[in-house]
């Protein structure tokens, strides 16, 4: 197993889309156990394989405590939304930026584990949205994208400030400011 890298915003990577998996293989099988990996070397509770890069459609989680819950999603699909909510969520690809997004509080998803046996499950709570912010990363969304528009310009705002300060300093060190 290897600890992948997990891209950042704004990495154009982060929004494409994934292509499904075709072969239940070994590469597979590793890809699967080194986002298990990253997963819990870090502290959250999904991951999808565009963040590490790969843009196949695999998710893992694990919301226990103790990485004793692990989920394999692979090619997930939403069959099902219901009760709306608003959720406080954060992203690995997002780091530093927490915000509240409206999700369907309960969810029946159909998907394949790692061996391609499909399934459909319910699922509700932290548990649907962790899935559907997953699913979301397939699709070349982030968690940011489902913030106020208020808070998106905020966003923009702060984004545009700290690009114009590394440009100044990279200006200062090299003597061209």
């Amino acid at each position: 197993m290897a600890r992948l890298t997990i891209l950042e915003h704004p990495d154009p990577r982060l929004r494409m889309q994934s292509q499904p998996v075709l072969a239940f293989d070994g590469a597979l099988a590793r890809l699967v156990d080194d986002l298990f990996e990253t997963l819990y070397d870090t502290r959250g509770i999904g991951l999808s394989a565009p963040q590490a890069g790969v843009l196949q459609q695999v998710v893992v989680t694990d919301l226990s405590d103790d990485a004793s819950a692990p989920e394999v999603y692979v090619n997930p699909e939403l069959m099902l939304r219901s009760g709306l909510g608003l959720v406080e969520e954060s992203c690995l690809s997002v780091p530093g930026v927490v915000g509240n997004v409206v999700r369907a509080a309960r969810i029946r998803i159909r998907a394949q584990d790692r061996a391609g046996e499909l399934f459909e499950r319910d699922l509700d709570g932290m548990h649907a949205v962790c899935l559907q912010h997953e699913i979301d990363h397939l699709k070349g969304k982030l968690f940011i994208d489902r913030l106020s528009i208020f808070r998106r310009l905020r966003m923009r705002a702060a984004e545009a400030v700290r690009s114009r300060n590394k440009g100044e300093s990279a200006a200062r060190r090299s003597g061209t400011g």
